[in-house]
């Protein structure tokens, strides 16, 4: 209630051209797709404008692109050092299968980079012929619903607001 004495109520919710409520095909906590909307926390976009739909990795973690970029440096300056001295010569067998051993540290840090903090799924679009970002997740199956869920919403509105074909359609039936 407020100062007077009456009660507050929010406002009602959207509804569509025909005075029915927007069908919801997706929902999460920040996330809702609607046939009408597309509304990731405070950005929300008309999914009639959305054009040129793609999805793309975004960049590799910067501690691990450093650590891979340092350890490579740092590798191959020892490497140049022992050739331009002629300490390559000198070395035994084992020695070089442990500088082979050494010179795989990047790509294996390269991969655990990758594996344990991967980059992120994008969805990129255009709205009025500028590019955004209009989604980013680290979780691969949450990305894939929110796809799907605005790929479906694009085309329920190219059809001019058709809802569920198989919901309005009566099945065929032989003649007995």
């Amino acid at each position: 209630m407020d100062r007077e004495g009456a009660t507050t109520r929010p406002p009602p919710p959207p509804r569509g051209a025909a005075g029915k409520e927007p069908t919801l095909l997706y929902a999460r906590p920040g996330i809702i797709v609607t046939v009408d909307r597309f509304t990731v926390g405070r950005s929300s976009w008309r999914v009639a404008e959305l054009t040129h739909l793609h999805t793309t990795r975004g960049p590799h973690d910067r501690l691990a692109t450093r650590a891979v970029l340092v350890s490579t440096a740092v590798i191959g300056g020892i490497g140049l050092l022992l050739g331009f001295t002629g300490g390559l010569q000198r070395l035994t067998a084992g020695a070089y299968l442990l500088l082979g051993a050494v010179f795989l540290v990047p790509v294996l840090l390269a991969a655990a980079g990758d594996r344990w903090r991967p980059p992120a799924y994008e969805l990129w679009g255009r709205r009025g012929g500028v590019e955004e970002l209009l989604f980013s997740s680290d979780d691969e199956h949450q990305f894939g619903q929110v796809t799907r869920a605005l790929r479906r919403a694009r085309e329920m509105n190219s059809y001019g607001g058709w809802e569920d074909p198989l919901a309005t359609v009566d099945p065929w039936r032989p003649r007995r």
